[in-house]
């Protein structure tokens, strides 16, 4: 069978199955399953809530967007990209991934096709997880045998929301099978969409860790930044400047401190301690890290308090305007933001909170238990005690130093600018007190 001649269902139209979808349509036959109805229907309409697949690309491309499982019994390759959370004690959630694999082998059961189907998984996994957890489900359920009658491959997915410069076209492909012929398969089928090259990587639990620990890797340098900040900060010293100097050095890596959410960078080191600890191995750095980036919300709120004394003001019944709520800038998604855990902070101080990001509707930020601030409240000179810059949007960025000072309250106490990421750039001036990691 030659690459045109195949059929693909991806199970999953979120941010990773809608833009393989549209990639593999360019050539192939594809359908988009998903079991999210509403997603679906605006997917048919041509709308994408997530505003990483303009409208034009949706009208012309060729996928096909469906609810009915049937969809999947006689794909020739199906591709599993379904999120992989964690729950509240932050142990993997792998519903969703057993519910794919369920379906998968109800398809299997009644597939007419006598042709030997393939199964990927790109979602985020404990090394292991798709061959001890996902294959059994899928035999279970078919009464089929994997390498026998089906074939497994595992390819993380690398899409970085936001981002148009890293792109699936143009980032090299990781793949992996259970066995050396279902590799190359899998290398044939992804060399099509990913433009810049595959690697092909020697088992799939080499695939599958691979990925966690990619970032796994920018929580652990993140969390350093966040601790040098707040040490820095102590020493009075500002951070910033002693990175732009460190940096001069060729082979210091170049982060910054800043609060962590999202579904992955906040998530996958969970897959990994999971899996660690189920083998008796205590990853303590790895946890560590995900202990300071987690209690940072807790740490900025305290800092803000300290700001208020040095203000010689009080946060019970000041007003406070936070300005962002997305999990990172320019991206319209709320997933495991840490901007909640904040306001709910400084609620408990007895500040009035309210919120605004350009992104987001104010039924978004009350779905996150958020209070909306008005649509022009940009506008509102002389209003608040203190300004929160937590998510920097193109359209906050470009605000100027001076515009921000005139939504603060300074007749009485010194107003405060709380610049998370350091964006702004600050004049000197007495009735303003301006903090950033």
């Amino acid at each position: 069978m030659t690459y045109h001649d195949q059929n693909i269902t991806i199970i999953g139209q979120g941010y990773v199955g809608l833009q393989l979808a549209v990639a593999f349509s360019k050539e192939i036959t594809v359908i988009g399953y998903d079991l999210d109805i509403s997603r679906i229907t605006e997917l048919q309409r041509n709308y994408d809530r997530y505003e990483e697949v303009p409208e034009q690309i949706l009208k012309s491309c060729k996928v096909e967007f469906t609810t009915d499982p049937s969809s999947l019994n006689n794909a020739d390759a199906i591709i599993v990209a379904v999120p992989t959370p964690v729950d509240k004690d932050n142990t993997p959630d792998l519903r969703p991934l057993e519910n794919a694999c369920i379906s998968i082998g109800h398809a299997l059961r009644v597939r007419a096709s006598s042709s030997k189907p393939l199964i990927v998984f790109e979602s985020t996994v404990y090394p292991g997880c798709t061959e001890d957890y996902c294959v059994p489900i899928i035999e279970n359920e078919s009464g089929l045998t994997s390498s026998k009658d089906f074939t497994v491959g595992y390819s993380p997915e690398r899409v970085n929301p936001g981002d148009t410069e890293h792109t699936l076209s143009n980032v090299i492909k990781i793949v992996s099978g259970q066995d050396h012929i279902t590799c190359e398969r899998l290398a044939n089928l992804y060399s099509h969409v990913a433009k810049s090259g595959v690697h092909k990587a020697s088992s799939i639990k080499t695939a599958e860790a691979a990925k966690v620990i990619e970032n796994i890797q920018r929580d652990l340098n993140i969390a350093l930044m966040n601790e040098l900040a707040f040490l820095f900060n102590e020493l009075g010293i500002e951070t910033s400047s002693v990175l732009e100097a460190a940096s001069t050095k060729w082979n210091f890596l170049q982060f910054k401190p800043g609060i962590v959410g999202g579904h992955c960078i906040p998530v996958d080191p969970y897959y990994l301690t999971y899996i660690a600890k189920q083998i008796g191995f205590n990853p303590e750095v790895i946890l560590a890290g995900r202990h300071t980036n987690n209690t940072m919300p807790e740490k900025l709120a305290i800092q803000i308090k300290k700001l208020y004394s040095n203000a010689a003001k009080d946060v019970k019944g000041s007003h406070i305007l936070i300005l962002g709520a997305t999990y990172k800038e320019n991206v319209k998604d709320f997933r495991n933001t840490p901007v909640v855990e904040l306001n709910n902070k400084l609620i408990t101080y007895g500040a009035n909170v309210v919120v605004y990001d350009p992104l987001a509707s104010s039924e978004d930020l009350e779905h996150l238990g958020l209070k909306p601030a008005p649509s022009d409240v940009l506008g509102y000179e002389n209003s608040f005690d203190c300004l929160i810059l937590a998510v920097p949007h193109k359209d906050l960025a470009q605000m100027t130093y001076k515009q921000y000072v005139s939504l603060l309250n300074t007749h009485n106490a010194a107003g405060i600018i709380l610049d998370i990421k350091g964006v702004l750039k600050p004049d000197s001036r007495d009735d303003i007190i301006y903090w950033r990691l």
